[in-house]
């Protein structure tokens, strides 16, 4: 959908800025920087103030996300369970780092604070998918969905 369609559906009201830019990000997966400027001039904003929302909320995306997506928990439980060798080995597996995107757009990667399972940490989502007790003898599994 493209941003003039998503624009339509909504008043020129501030209000209208937080569910707009939901709607853009649940259509193309990131908020670019053309969107952002659209949303500016239909909402009578400055474009400051919109990348300050986009930029403040972590559901926001500012470049493509890849075909998957990949997340490993850093929270307390899981690092002290041995997130950081997850991390690491997914790191070397795709040659991207926290936050990356791979040069081919398969892979996304990001640590998350924590996914609320730390009964099952280190724990590692892909597409939605959760792996508890991971090892990093397991991520290249992972990583092709078999495991």
């Amino acid at each position: 959908m493209k941003i003039e369609a998503i624009l339509a559906k909504f008043g020129r009201e501030r209000l209208n800025l937080i569910p707009i830019l939901h709607e853009i990000q649940a259509q193309s997966g990131y908020v670019s920087p053309e969107a952002m400027q659209a949303v500016a001039v239909h909402l009578g904003l400055s474009d400051s103030e919109v990348y300050g929302v986009v930029t403040f909320y972590t559901a926001y995306k500012l470049k493509p996300a890849g075909r998957h997506s990949l997340k490993v928990c850093r929270g307390t439980a899981c690092h002290v369970k041995g997130s950081e060798k997850i991390i690491g080995e997914i790191e070397k597996q795709l040659g991207i780092s926290d936050g990356g995107t791979t040069g081919d757009g398969e892979y996304s990667f990001e640590t998350v604070a924590c996914l609320g399972s730390c009964a099952l940490g280190p724990v590692v989502v892909r597409d939605g998918r959760v792996y508890g007790r991971v090892t990093p003898a397991q991520v290249k599994d992972i990583l092709r969905g078999d495991e």
